[in-house]
């Protein structure tokens, strides 16, 4: 169980009916926008921007740049800088308008957009495109992120593509 504090990052908007469950941790730079909602225990990392009336269930976590689309119903972890929406909510991608927005280059999102691909649309076994995402883009801080994020675990599962 959680420690009893709930702990909100700065710079952050809250707009209208926003609601942060108990002993959730929200980032830096983070919009909620009306009505969104985090259910206990949730982590959100800093940039994170979550659209009208989405909802992240109790200890799911949204990894730093992400961004989740308005009504989602997220039931599972989304990645650092993916773009998550639906109901069930599934990962569609990266966040490539917040990558821009934040002055990365087309070089830089085109080799983010190459490891997305190696680990989720690739053959064999998740474990072994992990591995090798991970030895092969070494020099990316955010796919080392997104490793560690997934390495890291959660008491959710991992939101992927999907239909």
């Amino acid at each position: 169980q959680g420690a009893g504090v709930t702990r909100i990052g700065s710079h952050s908007l809250f707009m209208t009916g926003a609601h942060v469950g108990h002993d959730a941790v929200v980032g830096d730079h983070v919009v909620m926008a009306n009505n969104a909602t985090l259910g206990g225990h949730a982590h959100i990392g800093s940039k994170v921007f979550l659209g009208g009336l989405a909802a992240v269930h109790q200890n799911g976590r949204v990894g730093q740049g992400a961004i989740v689309g308005g009504l989602a119903a997220v039931t599972r972890d989304v990645i650092p800088y993916g773009s998550a929406w639906g109901n069930h909510a599934r990962l569609h991608g990266l966040n490539l308008i917040g990558l821009k927005r934040k002055g990365y280059g087309k070089d830089q999102v085109r080799r983010l957009l190459a490891a997305f691909r190696d680990l989720f649309e690739g053959t064999g076994m998740f474990a072994e495109r992990l591995d090798s995402v991970e030895a092969g883009y070494a020099d990316l801080p955010e796919i080392m992120e997104i490793v560690a994020f997934i390495r890291d675990g959660g008491k959710r599962p991992l939101c992927l593509p999907g239909e």
